[in-house]
């Protein structure tokens, strides 16, 4: 029998416990009087000297480069303040994802407070799909536009952009994507990705550019580098957030700073926004906010139905309009889950019928899936399988299939979608995640070609779930003075990760089924003061025996309810038995 709890049971996690040099952390704790395991997690990241981890642990917006030292940033600003002068029409073009709208959003707001007009554009997932397409160009043409300034994409639309200038209009590029060949005849392309460029920090998401050359052109305009940013810090955090970009370096900066500022946003589509979202007023917004709440929202109109209906929402200074919108997108996000659950179950229901522990890649398809989850579901199908997934969805009128990919540490998709680039009418992307499009009847060859490739790379042990913790502790550790202190690390994310701490041979005192009976609410013998909630966990809690010690793999935060504060452990994983590996 091959089914999908055979599979996920059979993948028990592989535990790594870190270990920090004990001459470091006292060095840290010292230095910084921190609680001593921030001190083991902050060497676990290599913040091994105290200053170093003191600008981790306290981002200054000081610290933020030069905008100018973005490579055409000068160009760009250039090309901007003549279309400013001319009295020109600017058209932004940016993408229909959380980090292209924010960007647009930026550049708009910027730009028309500066005095110049804009058009904004985002593009439609199925009728133009990803990039600038033919009918922007055609758009931004009769709308009388001068300038055509892109955000968040145009590093690799090198025709569209010969396209754009063959009307008589200058490009301006501003992106973030992987350069791949030839930089487009632009009159700039400012991304930190370009092989000529010496900027510091090359990992800026594309609202963190928009930002950086909006900024240059306000300061160039006689706006305050202060003015500024606490006008759009607000957008440049969410893009940022979104976007999954490494929370080190500027983004680290950008975030903080931008989630406070989102927090006491004066934007009226924002504060509709997380009005729906449940997110009451006057609340300390966290990257959870960003990353479940709010930006699914916006995402979910580009997944649907228009994008354009998020860039209105973010340009909107109409209160009764931004209540409108902002229903319209929590209506998407319902639609969009609703798609997205049961387009998982038939293709879990697809896995199930070929599955083979011998696989290495798990790549499913279907007729009339919806394009605007496929990636969604890549991405739960490849953490529940412990395998990089492919899942496309074909279309019957066009004969072709657009499809997602998402992967799982340490294999690159796009190195695979590459070396069998000759099997894709498109295809694109980075490591974790690739977009493609194919011809539907070449959906099999490829399964094929791919498999054949991952089977090459793919080890045994790469199929290993694997948890790295920071360090050992036990229940009675877990203090409100910990937990404050690990939250000192946030905003989490990708290169920023929730620390991970392991409990070994513990009871549980006592433990409920909540939501739905899904989830498992618990108390720890050793420490009932600390309150344990395990989100999915309450079947594997029904099946221990009474009395029985277990292994907690856990994050600690502080909760925070009816005006009081508590620790608390948030279940990662959980076994009977430990079987660690030391490192």
């Amino acid at each position: 029998m091959h089914n999908a709890s055979m599979v996920e049971s059979a993948l028990q996690a592989r535990w790594v416990i870190r270990s920090a040099d004990a001459s470091v952390t006292a060095r840290l704790e010292a230095g910084l009087g921190i609680h001593p395991l921030l001190a083991v997690v902050l060497a676990n990241r290599g913040l091994t000297e105290p200053e170093e981890a003191d600008k981790f642990l306290k981002p200054s917006l000081e610290d933020l480069h030069d905008p100018m030292l973005l490579p055409d940033c000068e160009a760009a600003v250039r090309e901007i303040l003549r279309a400013k002068e001319l009295g020109e029409t600017v058209y932004v073009h940016g993408d229909y994802d959380v980090d292209g709208v924010t960007s647009a959003a930026i550049f708009s707001r910027s730009l028309s407070k500066l005095g110049l007009n804009v058009i904004s554009h985002v593009p439609h997932r199925i009728r133009e799909g990803y990039g600038i397409h033919e009918f922007a160009i055609e758009h931004a043409k009769s709308m009388g536009a001068g300038l055509f300034l892109t955000c968040d994409c145009g590093t690799t639309a090198n025709e569209m952009i010969e396209m754009a200038r063959a009307t008589g209009m200058r490009v301006v590029v501003t992106d973030h994507h992987q350069v791949q060949g030839e930089l487009p005849d632009a009159d700039a392309v400012v991304n930190p990705h370009r092989r000529d460029s010496s900027y510091p920090f090359p990992e800026l998401s594309g609202a963190g550019v928009a930002f950086k050359v909006a900024q240059a052109t306000a300061e160039a305009c006689g706006v305050s580098k202060e003015s500024f940013q606490r006008a759009f810090l607000d957008l440049a955090a969410l893009g940022t957030l979104a976007d999954i970009v490494p929370l080190t370096g500027e983004n680290r900066i950008l975030a903080t700073h931008g989630l406070a500022r989102l927090s006491e946003t004066k934007k009226v589509g924002l504060r509709a926004l997380m009005e729906v979202a449940g997110i009451q007023r006057g609340a300390t917004l966290t990257s959870f906010d960003v990353g479940f709440k709010l930006g699914p929202r916006i995402n979910a109109a580009g997944r649907v139905d228009d994008a354009d209906v998020a860039l209105r929402l973010l340009l909107t200074d109409d209160p009764s309009e931004a209540r409108e919108l902002a229903k319209t997108l929590d209506s998407h996000n319902q639609e969009r889950r609703r798609a997205q659950q049961e387009t998982m179950e038939h293709a879990r229901e697809l896995v199930e019928r070929t599955w083979s522990p011998e696989r290495r890649l798990i790549f499913v398809w279907a007729e009339d899936w919806p394009r605007g989850v496929v990636g969604i579901v890549a991405g739960k199908l490849a953490e529940a399988y412990s395998r990089p997934a492919l899942v496309a969805s074909m279309d019957a009128v066009t004969g072709f299939a657009h499809g997602s990919g998402r992967s799982i540490p340490g294999f690159s998709l796009f190195e695979m979608l590459e070396a069998n680039s000759q099997l894709f009418e498109s295809c694109g992307g980075h490591e974790a995640a690739v977009g493609f499009q194919i011809d539907a009847g070449r959906l099999e060859e490829a399964a094929e070609a791919l498999e054949a490739f991952a089977s090459k790379v793919i080890r045994d042990e790469d199929l290993v779930p694997t948890f790295e913790a920071d360090a050992r502790i036990r229940p009675m550790d877990i203090t409100l003075e910990l937990t404050k202190s690990i939250g000192s690390l946030a905003p989490f994310g990708v290169g920023n990760p929730e620390p991970l701490f392991a409990i070994f041979s513990t009871g549980i005192e006592s433990w409920r089924a909540v939501g739905n009976g899904q989830h498992a609410q618990f108390r720890l013998g050793a420490a009932p003061n600390v309150k344990g909630i395990g989100f999915g966990f309450a079947e594997r809690f029904s099946k221990l025996e009474p009395g029985q010690p277990v292994d907690l793999l856990v994050n600690v935060d502080t909760d925070r309810f009816n005006g009081n504060e508590s620790p608390q452990a948030r279940l990662v994983d959980l076994r009977a038995t430990a079987e660690c590996a030391e490192r």
